[in-house]
């Protein structure tokens, strides 16, 4: 798939708290170059849900590689990108800090991203989206395209306690949705593997979060005998597979996760041949 590097307009930013922002980017007629040798219109990229972009950090002396951030949604009618950004760090501080007007440049689409069904199976299909933290942030775009063709999503959002929540409405907009917190202020207390929700009889389960949680997911997946896919959250640099930062070790041998993933089958890594329930 083509890689493209635009410049973006900040046209939003939610402080949703003090520690995670919601950007809303868009290309438009002043970001986008024009092109008078070709006859075509500027066509937003297509981007698949579980991809991921590199932002470029202005502002920051400190921050020289871009920062990868999943997508969190995609409006490609109106040449619009949502991400949702964690403060981590230097890089993501500035960007959680920039302002409408701002233009960021990002290289989109990255990675692989989730399976998604086709039409004919919709009727049959019942997935579970499990998101931690900012891992939520791939599932709302997941879950609205499932909704698209007609599968209605399920949810199993996990966190510290109830204000740390992120995009409750949005993804009951579109499907059921399952809480657990580990202070039990929301929902079923403690970790996302003690949630029944996980038990109940899906056709695949799609998670993103912390990498215990992940762990913890798919063994349960794997001891239930449902299909489980991963987003994976290895340290990237590049987002391209020269820098080799990422790798992961999977039956098909060492690979990177920018290229190869961000999204994996669970049978496809070595890790889940041996993980806890309780991880």
């Amino acid at each position: 798939m083509r890689k493209t590097a635009l410049d973006m307009r900040v046209v939003g930013n939610q402080h949703l708290s003090a520690n995670y922002s919601l950007l809303i980017l868009k290309a438009d007629d002043v970001t986008v170059p024009c092109d008078t040798t070709s006859a075509e219109p500027f066509s937003f990229p297509t981007i698949r849900p579980g991809q991921f972009v590199q932002v470029r950090v202005e502002n920051s002396p400190e921050t020289f590689l871009r920062r990868p951030i999943s997508v969190n949604f995609v409006r490609p009618e109106e040449n619009e990108l949502h991400l949702l950004i964690r403060r981590a760090g230097k890089g993501t501080e500035a960007l959680c800090e920039t302002e409408p007007g701002d233009i960021l440049n990002v290289i989109l689409p990255l990675g692989n991203g989730f399976s998604i069904p086709d039409n004919n199976d919709s009727t049959s299909f019942h997935p579970l989206l499990v998101g931690g933290g900012v891992g939520v942030a791939p599932l709302l775009y997941l879950g609205k395209r499932l909704a698209d063709i007609g599968i209605e999503p399920s949810f199993l959002l996990a966190a510290k306690s109830e204000k740390d929540l992120l995009l409750l409405e949005s993804f009951r907009e579109i499907g059921t949705v399952y809480i657990s917190t580990d202070d039990g202020t929301a929902g079923v207390p403690g970790l996302v593997t003690a949630n029944p929700a996980l038990r109940d009889s899906w056709s695949r389960i799609y998670c993103c979060g912390p990498m215990p949680m992940m762990k913890g997911v798919a063994a349960i997946a794997h001891e239930t005998g449902v299909p489980c896919e991963v987003s994976l959250e290895n340290t990237m640099a590049c987002g391209l597979g020269a820098c080799l930062c990422c790798v992961e070790d999977t039956v098909d041998g060492h690979v990177c996760v920018c290229t190869e993933g961000p999204v994996f089958t669970t049978d496809k890594l070595k890790w889940n041949k041996t993980t806890d329930i309780h991880g």
